[in-house]
């Protein structure tokens, strides 16, 4: 869960930069793409957690 919400601050971040910045606008692409990538990757762990089976 912490890397999760370190990856959303550094995207948050990367996307300010891009959009305040002139000619930065790649930071702000690379931001998006971060924030895309760890929200699917957050969504698949956690569809994953409940399937597993229970300890017996």
């Amino acid at each position: 869960m912490a890397i999760f919400l370190f990856l959303v601050l550094v995207a948050v971040v990367l996307g300010l930069i891009g959009a305040v910045a002139h000619g930065l606008g790649y930071l702000l692409a690379i931001g998006v793409v971060v924030l895309v990538v760890d929200i699917a990757f957050f969504a698949v762990r956690w569809s994953r957690r409940g399937r597993r089976r229970p300890v017996r």
